[in-house]
């Protein structure tokens, strides 16, 4: 049996990709996008008349609304080939704008229900702000299901899980990338690798306080590097992993082995962190990485974003 079999009889595998065609060679349970996924889709040949037919069905629309369809439409797409639940983004630039975050994802989510798609089937994803969490909040008691994404550390994680939010999308390879350009010449390819990852370990902490208190909240890996990392995580609730990686683990046939299951989280006894609005500030001030990390996700994202719509005025 080969790793990716493997991997889902302990983890929810997740397809990371906008390319809806590349999806039916896995088999995943669930499937994420976000702006750059969905911005390189849309740039294949294959992907143009649904483009097309968006843009024609809706003329008048001005531009945040077509990006916003154009979302949706690859999502429904996506739910034809996936049984479970696809995420889809709102625009990065209302990051740190709580009211505003909640209308967009309130038109996003009616738009999926509009095509006949319950609130089960659709994770609305928002940045892991201060504020992006606490429009969650909102929308959880609304009962719109939320993805935090861009998760770097554990307070991020903890606010999510205090405001109920579903699913967050921890970063593992991003926070590898931070220590490893930190640390140059002191990083070691051969020590700090496996379970050993910076990447690895940030969420695995993230699991077990998550599993010792019991909270519900889903744990998602993202944003691998490469197929030691995901290994590492196996037994986390769910790893959104590329069909690049999705392919790797389709060829190769070692045996996995379980590294995260709530037995092993029970073992340790974990003190509880407050996450108040001043302590969350408070310790993203004091992670560099994370503080770093989170900005340049959005600010990526906001330049995708805005490509899209360039992409879509001048179609």
């Amino acid at each position: 049996m080969n790793i990716l079999d493997q991997l889902k009889t302990v983890t929810v595998v997740v397809a990371d990709t906008g390319d809806f065609e590349r999806i039916r060679n896995f088999s995943p349970k669930d499937a994420t996008t976000n702006p750059t996924l969905i911005l390189k889709a849309a740039k294949l040949p294959a992907y143009q008349n649904l483009i097309q037919q968006t843009i024609q069905n809706h003329p008048t629309r001005e531009v945040n609304d077509l990006m916003d369809r154009v979302l949706v439409t690859f999502g429904l797409e996506i739910l034809k080939i996936v049984p479970g639940r696809v995420s889809t983004e709102i625009d990065a630039a209302l990051s740190f704008d709580i009211d505003a975050s909640v209308v967009r994802a309130r038109k996003i989510m009616a738009l999926y229900e509009q095509a006949g798609i319950g609130r089960n089937r659709v994770l609305i994803k928002i940045a892991a702000t201060w504020e992006g969490i606490q429009s969650a909040r909102i929308l959880e008691r609304e009962g719109i299901h939320t993805n935090l994404t861009l998760v770097f550390n554990l307070i991020q994680a903890v606010a999510c899980a205090d405001a109920k939010v579903q699913l967050i999308s921890p970063f593992i390879g991003r926070i590898t990338d931070w220590h490893k350009n930190t640390l140059g010449p002191d990083w070691s390819d051969n020590t700090m690798t496996g379970t050993q990852d910076p990447g690895v370990i940030s969420v695995s902490n993230i699991y077990n306080y998550f599993k010792f208190f019991d909270i519900p909240t889903e744990i998602m890996g993202a944003s691998f590097r490469n197929i030691d990392q995901i290994k590492a995580l196996a037994g986390c609730d769910l790893l959104t992993i590329s069909p690049e990686l999705l392919e790797a683990l389709k060829h190769d046939e070692t045996e996995l082995l379980l590294q995260l299951s709530p037995l092993k989280a029970k073992q340790t006894p974990i003190k509880a962190i407050p996450c108040d609005q001043a302590n969350f500030v408070q310790q993203m001030a004091d992670d560099a990485m994370a503080t770093e990390k989170l900005a340049e996700g959005i600010r990526n994202f906001n330049q995708d974003i805005d490509q899209l719509k360039e992409l879509l005025i001048h179609y």
